[in-house]
């Protein structure tokens, strides 16, 4: 199925988004159980608005694996240690690989030719992250021996991002974690701050995570556009369930690379969809997940314009876990 990544039009899409959906009924379980539980034939599908979506939190209380594979590697969501945690179990690593390598190639550039920092604290304290595991990748295909993560030592990063000069630097940061460092940026006593740079591209995932107060995407963008002397701020959206990254470059509207796709269902309704600009949950196809489950209604809000789509918080009394977005 690795033929995914050289999709180029919507008759592509739709059609390997049927052998997926097919493949998926007759070798992941869980998926079937849930198809026919539906009523659903699945030879009668043939079209994307057809497609039974699976709710994400059955990845929480069921092991969602194609039954022709077996592996130990999985990733599991953040949230507290009271709370039931969702887990992606992971039968080709390097198919994520691949969907990282050229997600991040056709949105922001070739990974060898930037420096990767992570200030990531609430990722870097668990086991299992999708996060990490997509750094560390990027970081690995860089090779740059400057790449590096931090916790808390704001003033060593500080001092590191003051000295890489014109150097192409992609600093991946959880929303709290920037925030912090810009506090410390703007207390420093010696009056040394972060030198305005072209080359830094700051890249926000994630959310608070109970650290500080929630604020709208837009408040954010334009606090960390001014902390970073920066006009642009990107975003990458992405989730424990999946193996593919959206990415927003600097206007909050993300975009999806070929092989994944962003569907708004009605709130209410989950077998209707909403039209362009209307606000719904969203739904995603995401097909390098051929392993487990491509098709995943998640409870995050959102709507489309054109090929873009922005997320827009939470379903009410949905579970506050990683990379959920700020209300926008």
């Amino acid at each position: 199925m690795e033929e995914i990544f050289s999709i180029q039009t919507e008759r592509d899409f739709l059609t390997a988004a049927l052998d997926t959906f097919l493949y998926q009924y007759e070798n992941v379980e869980v998926y079937r159980r849930f198809v026919d539980y539906l009523n659903i034939d699945p030879d009668k599908v043939e079209s994307l608005e057809n497609i039974p979506f699976l709710p994400i939190e059955m990845f929480k209380n069921h092991l969602i694996l194609d039954e022709n594979s077996a592996t130990d590697l999985f990733f599991q969501s953040s949230g507290t240690t009271k709370m039931n945690l969702s887990k992606h179990f992971i039968a080709k690593p390097e198919l994520y690989e691949e969907s990282i390598y050229k997600s991040f190639e056709r949105f922001i550039g070739k990974p060898e030719d930037f420096i990767f920092l992570g200030l990531l604290p609430s990722y870097l304290e668990r086991q299992n992250s999708s996060l990490i595991y997509m750094v560390d990748y990027l970081m690995k295909k860089s090779g740059r021996p400057e790449n590096g993560y931090f916790l808390y030592n704001h003033e060593d990063l500080l001092n590191l991002l003051n000295t890489l000069g014109d150097k192409k630097v992609i600093l991946f940061g959880v929303s709290f974690a920037l925030l912090d460092f810009i506090d410390f940026c703007n207390s420093m006593q010696s009056g040394v701050s972060l030198a305005a740079s072209e080359n830094i591209t700051v890249i926000e995932t994630g959310g608070m995570k109970g650290r500080k107060e929630e604020m709208t995407k837009d408040e954010l963008l334009k606090i960390l556009q001014e902390g970073f002397k920066t006009n642009t701020i990107y975003s990458e959206y992405s989730m424990t369930e999946l193996l593919s990254q959206a990415y927003s470059l600097g206007n909050n509207e993300y975009e999806c690379p070929n092989w994944m796709k962003i569907m708004i269902r009605n709130a209410e309704d989950p077998f209707s969809y909403e039209n362009e600009g209307r606000t719904g949950a969203i739904n995603i196809i995401d097909l390098a997940n051929i392993h487990s489950c491509s098709f995943i209604a998640t409870q995050d809000l959102g709507k489309t314009a054109g090929s873009k789509f922005q997320v827009l918080g939470r379903i009410d009394h949905s579970d506050i876990r990683g990379c959920s977005l700020l209300v926008s």
